[in-house]
């Protein structure tokens, strides 16, 4: 009797350990995958076209990235945002938890990718995402239904051997 709760408490130790150290801290997929995309930001950014959930529902395949002024990731993934969108991409943006005048400023300098810029800067938008830290991107359908969810920046391997491939497969569909 006296044994059990050590031995309780050990097995929660090693769950917990294992967890900690998966070689793949990304694969818990999203709750999003397969449900509508959660509504866009009721404030927009000043001087930019406001997000609207209707892009999300317009018949093509569309990315959803949450990105910071602040966020070096963000910046490191901007220009292949860019190449994104220069090649007929739909991209909606939405700023996470910034001020408005480090925002625009920030899109001013680099240039905007976004076709939409929602403005979340209490973040409680991106809750409802399941985001906890920008920079992530969503690959939604032409439906409003969130296909895949990609935590990090999109750059590297990472880049080319996850994201890639799921967005091939969502424009294939």
């Amino acid at each position: 009797m006296m044994i059990a709760p050590p031995l309780i408490f050990a097995a929660f130790v090693a769950l917990a350990a294992v967890g900690m150290y998966r070689d793949d801290p990304e694969g818990l997929p999203s709750t999003l995958v397969g449900k509508q995309a959660p509504a866009m930001p009721e404030a927009a950014l000043p001087g930019y076209p406001q997000a609207t959930d209707d892009m999300l529902r317009g018949g093509e395949v569309s990315l959803v990235n949450f990105w910071a002024s602040w966020c070096p990731p963000c910046r490191a993934e901007h220009p292949k945002l860019l190449e994104l969108q220069a090649e007929g991409m739909n991209i909606i943006g939405v700023n996470f938890k910034d001020t408005e005048k480090n925002a625009s400023a920030y899109l001013e300098d680099e240039k905007s990718p976004f076709a939409g810029v929602g403005f979340d800067p209490q973040g409680r938008v991106a809750i409802d995402w399941g985001v906890t830290a920008p920079p992530e991107t969503f690959i939604v359908g032409g439906d409003g239904t969130v296909l895949f969810r990609f935590a990090g920046p999109l750059v590297g391997s990472d880049y080319e051997q996850r994201f890639l491939p799921a967005l091939q497969d969502a424009l294939s569909r």
